[in-house]
Protein backbone atom coordinates (compact mmCIF):
# COMPACT_ATOMS: atom_id res chain seq x y z
CA UNK A 1 0.00 0.00 0.00
CA UNK A 2 2.83 2.17 0.70
CA UNK A 3 4.41 2.20 -2.14
CA UNK A 4 1.11 2.31 -4.40
CA UNK A 5 1.03 5.77 -2.50
CA UNK A 6 4.70 6.28 -3.66
CA UNK A 7 3.66 5.42 -7.08
CA UNK A 8 1.31 7.74 -7.13
CA UNK A 9 3.61 10.55 -5.82
CA UNK A 10 5.77 10.04 -8.04
CA UNK A 11 3.11 10.14 -11.18
CA UNK A 12 1.73 13.74 -9.73
CA UNK A 13 5.03 14.79 -9.59
CA UNK A 14 6.23 13.50 -13.37
CA UNK A 15 3.24 15.44 -14.76
CA UNK A 16 3.87 18.89 -12.87
CA UNK A 17 7.45 18.79 -12.97
CA UNK A 18 7.99 18.22 -17.00
CA UNK A 19 5.43 21.20 -17.68
CA UNK A 20 7.09 23.91 -15.66
CA UNK A 21 11.13 22.25 -17.17
CA UNK A 22 9.41 22.92 -20.55
CA UNK A 23 8.27 26.26 -19.54
CA UNK A 24 11.55 27.26 -18.15
CA UNK A 25 13.58 25.80 -20.87
CA UNK A 26 11.41 28.07 -23.17
CA UNK A 27 12.08 30.80 -21.19
CA UNK A 28 15.54 30.59 -21.19
CA UNK A 29 15.60 31.21 -24.94
CA UNK A 30 16.34 28.87 -28.38
CA UNK A 31 19.76 26.91 -28.21
CA UNK A 32 21.28 24.93 -30.06
CA UNK A 33 22.72 21.51 -28.03
CA UNK A 34 26.23 21.97 -29.93
CA UNK A 35 26.31 25.58 -29.67
CA UNK A 36 25.67 25.48 -25.74
CA UNK A 37 28.12 28.13 -23.92
CA UNK A 38 29.32 26.36 -20.63
CA UNK A 39 26.87 28.03 -18.26
CA UNK A 40 23.90 26.69 -19.97
CA UNK A 41 25.47 23.23 -20.02
CA UNK A 42 25.68 23.50 -16.39
CA UNK A 43 21.98 24.71 -16.33
CA UNK A 44 21.23 21.76 -17.78
CA UNK A 45 22.91 19.57 -15.37
CA UNK A 46 20.81 21.66 -12.53
CA UNK A 47 18.26 20.82 -14.16
CA UNK A 48 18.47 17.80 -14.58
CA UNK A 49 20.08 16.86 -11.12
CA UNK A 50 17.12 18.82 -9.16
CA UNK A 51 14.17 17.16 -11.39
CA UNK A 52 15.60 13.61 -10.69
CA UNK A 53 16.50 13.90 -6.87
CA UNK A 54 12.58 15.73 -6.45
CA UNK A 55 11.11 12.50 -9.30
CA UNK A 56 13.00 9.66 -7.22
CA UNK A 57 12.36 9.99 -3.17
CA UNK A 58 9.02 11.34 -2.85
CA UNK A 59 10.35 12.92 0.81
CA UNK A 60 11.81 15.80 -1.21
CA UNK A 61 9.42 19.12 -0.77
CA UNK A 62 7.64 19.08 -4.46
CA UNK A 63 7.04 23.10 -3.88
CA UNK A 64 10.78 23.98 -3.10
CA UNK A 65 11.78 21.79 -6.40
CA UNK A 66 9.47 23.97 -8.31
CA UNK A 67 10.75 26.98 -7.11
CA UNK A 68 14.41 25.81 -7.80
CA UNK A 69 13.79 25.01 -10.65
CA UNK A 70 12.32 28.73 -11.70
CA UNK A 71 15.20 30.05 -9.93
CA UNK A 72 17.90 28.41 -12.17
CA UNK A 73 15.78 29.99 -15.03
CA UNK A 74 16.26 33.43 -13.80
CA UNK A 75 19.71 32.83 -13.20
CA UNK A 76 20.39 31.73 -16.52
CA UNK A 77 18.32 34.05 -18.20
CA UNK A 78 20.14 36.62 -15.86
CA UNK A 79 23.64 35.24 -17.13
CA UNK A 80 22.95 35.31 -20.74
CA UNK A 81 22.07 39.00 -20.62
CA UNK A 82 25.17 39.81 -18.83
CA UNK A 83 27.23 38.06 -21.58
CA UNK A 84 25.53 39.64 -24.58
CA UNK A 85 26.13 43.09 -23.15
CA UNK A 86 29.07 42.74 -21.51
CA UNK A 87 32.52 42.07 -23.66
CA UNK A 88 34.79 41.08 -20.85
CA UNK A 89 31.97 39.31 -18.94
CA UNK A 90 31.81 37.05 -21.64
CA UNK A 91 35.63 36.40 -22.81
CA UNK A 92 35.62 35.51 -18.90
CA UNK A 93 32.73 32.69 -18.73
CA UNK A 94 33.55 31.51 -22.09
CA UNK A 95 36.17 29.96 -24.08
CA UNK A 96 38.01 32.01 -27.30
CA UNK A 97 37.75 30.78 -30.64
CA UNK A 98 41.51 29.51 -31.32
CA UNK A 99 43.09 29.53 -34.66
CA UNK A 100 44.89 25.64 -34.96
CA UNK A 101 45.97 25.79 -38.32
CA UNK A 102 47.56 28.58 -40.43
CA UNK A 103 48.78 28.35 -43.54
CA UNK A 104 48.41 24.66 -43.89
CA UNK A 105 50.53 24.01 -40.65
CA UNK A 106 49.07 22.82 -37.19
CA UNK A 107 49.96 25.16 -34.72
CA UNK A 108 50.93 23.86 -31.49
CA UNK A 109 50.82 26.07 -29.17
CA UNK A 110 47.07 27.15 -29.60
CA UNK A 111 46.28 22.71 -29.55
CA UNK A 112 47.67 22.28 -26.69
CA UNK A 113 45.85 25.73 -24.84
CA UNK A 114 42.51 24.04 -27.13
CA UNK A 115 43.47 20.74 -25.35
CA UNK A 116 42.77 19.39 -28.76
CA UNK A 117 45.23 16.17 -30.32
CA UNK A 118 46.55 16.04 -33.73
CA UNK A 119 44.36 13.33 -34.14
CA UNK A 120 41.31 15.34 -33.08
CA UNK A 121 42.14 17.96 -35.55
CA UNK A 122 43.14 15.47 -38.24
CA UNK A 123 39.10 13.65 -37.73
CA UNK A 124 37.79 17.15 -37.44
CA UNK A 125 39.12 18.29 -40.90
CA UNK A 126 37.91 14.54 -42.40
CA UNK A 127 34.29 15.95 -41.36
CA UNK A 128 34.68 18.86 -43.19
CA UNK A 129 35.48 16.95 -46.30
CA UNK A 130 39.66 17.99 -46.51
CA UNK A 131 41.95 15.25 -46.40
CA UNK A 132 45.25 17.06 -46.49
CA UNK A 133 46.27 19.90 -43.67
CA UNK A 134 48.23 21.28 -46.00
CA UNK A 135 44.90 22.90 -48.12
CA UNK A 136 43.56 24.71 -45.26
CA UNK A 137 44.15 28.24 -45.32
CA UNK A 138 42.94 29.27 -41.66
CA UNK A 139 41.05 26.56 -39.22
CA UNK A 140 39.78 27.87 -36.32
CA UNK A 141 38.48 25.75 -33.45
CA UNK A 142 35.46 27.48 -32.05
CA UNK A 143 33.82 28.63 -28.71
CA UNK A 144 31.16 25.47 -29.07
CA UNK A 145 33.85 22.93 -30.37
CA UNK A 146 33.58 23.17 -33.75
CA UNK A 147 36.09 23.58 -36.41
CA UNK A 148 35.58 26.10 -39.23
CA UNK A 149 37.95 25.52 -42.25
CA UNK A 150 38.81 28.05 -44.66
CA UNK A 151 40.61 26.30 -47.69
CA UNK A 152 43.37 27.86 -49.87
CA UNK A 153 42.18 29.49 -53.10
CA UNK A 154 44.65 27.50 -54.68
CA UNK A 155 43.28 23.91 -53.45
CA UNK A 156 43.60 20.98 -56.85
CA UNK A 157 40.46 20.34 -57.79
CA UNK A 158 41.96 16.32 -57.87
CA UNK A 159 41.41 15.78 -54.01
CA UNK A 160 44.51 14.64 -51.99
CA UNK A 161 44.80 12.46 -49.10
CA UNK A 162 47.92 12.97 -46.56
CA UNK A 163 49.46 10.86 -43.72
CA UNK A 164 50.43 12.11 -40.70
CA UNK A 165 54.07 9.74 -40.84
CA UNK A 166 55.67 11.80 -37.87
CA UNK A 167 53.71 13.15 -34.59
CA UNK A 168 55.36 14.73 -32.02
CA UNK A 169 58.69 13.40 -32.83
CA UNK A 170 57.82 9.82 -33.67
CA UNK A 171 57.51 8.12 -36.94
CA UNK A 172 54.52 6.03 -37.87
CA UNK A 173 56.13 3.29 -39.34
CA UNK A 174 52.91 1.48 -40.32
CA UNK A 175 52.94 4.40 -42.83
CA UNK A 176 56.40 3.55 -44.17
CA UNK A 177 56.01 0.73 -44.73
CA UNK A 178 51.95 0.97 -46.50
CA UNK A 179 53.91 4.10 -49.12
CA UNK A 180 56.38 1.10 -49.56
CA UNK A 181 59.28 3.77 -48.23
CA UNK A 182 62.02 2.86 -45.90
CA UNK A 183 62.78 4.84 -42.68
CA UNK A 184 66.20 6.11 -44.09
CA UNK A 185 64.22 7.57 -46.96
CA UNK A 186 62.65 9.97 -44.37
CA UNK A 187 65.79 10.80 -42.38
CA UNK A 188 67.21 11.57 -45.69
CA UNK A 189 64.46 13.86 -47.04
CA UNK A 190 64.79 15.72 -42.92
CA UNK A 191 68.47 16.04 -43.85
CA UNK A 192 67.78 17.50 -46.82
CA UNK A 193 65.28 20.45 -45.24
CA UNK A 194 68.17 20.29 -41.73
CA UNK A 195 65.53 19.36 -39.63
CA UNK A 196 65.97 16.72 -36.53
CA UNK A 197 63.50 14.53 -35.39
CA UNK A 198 62.68 15.89 -32.18
CA UNK A 199 62.08 18.85 -33.80
CA UNK A 200 58.83 17.98 -35.77
CA UNK A 201 55.45 18.37 -34.06
CA UNK A 202 54.11 16.83 -37.66
CA UNK A 203 54.77 16.06 -40.60
CA UNK A 204 52.71 14.78 -42.99
CA UNK A 205 53.38 12.52 -46.62
CA UNK A 206 50.56 12.60 -49.69
CA UNK A 207 50.37 9.86 -52.23
CA UNK A 208 52.77 11.77 -54.22
CA UNK A 209 55.72 11.48 -51.63
CA UNK A 210 55.45 14.89 -51.27
CA UNK A 211 56.62 16.03 -46.90
CA UNK A 212 54.96 18.30 -44.76
CA UNK A 213 56.60 19.12 -41.90
CA UNK A 214 55.87 21.34 -38.92
CA UNK A 215 57.92 22.47 -36.43
CA UNK A 216 57.46 23.01 -32.63
CA UNK A 217 55.86 26.45 -32.54
CA UNK A 218 56.74 27.10 -36.19
CA UNK A 219 53.85 29.59 -36.42
CA UNK A 220 54.35 32.00 -34.23
CA UNK A 221 50.85 33.29 -32.43
CA UNK A 222 51.86 37.29 -33.59
CA UNK A 223 51.64 36.26 -37.20
CA UNK A 224 48.27 34.88 -36.97
CA UNK A 225 45.21 36.74 -38.26
CA UNK A 226 42.89 38.28 -35.24
CA UNK A 227 40.05 36.03 -34.51
CA UNK A 228 37.03 37.95 -32.68
CA UNK A 229 34.62 36.48 -30.15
Amino acid sequence: MEMLKDMAVVFIRISTIFPLVLFVTLFMGRRSIAEMPVFDFLVILALGSVVGADIADPKINHVLTGFAILLIGIMQRIFSTMVIRISWFNKMVNFEPVIVIYQGKMIHKNLKKAKYSIDNILQMLRENNIYNETDVHLAVMESNGKLNVLEKTNTPTAPSISYPIIKEGKINKSILTKLKLKESWLQDQLHKENIQLSQIFLATIDDQHILNTTKYNEVENQSLPPIYQ
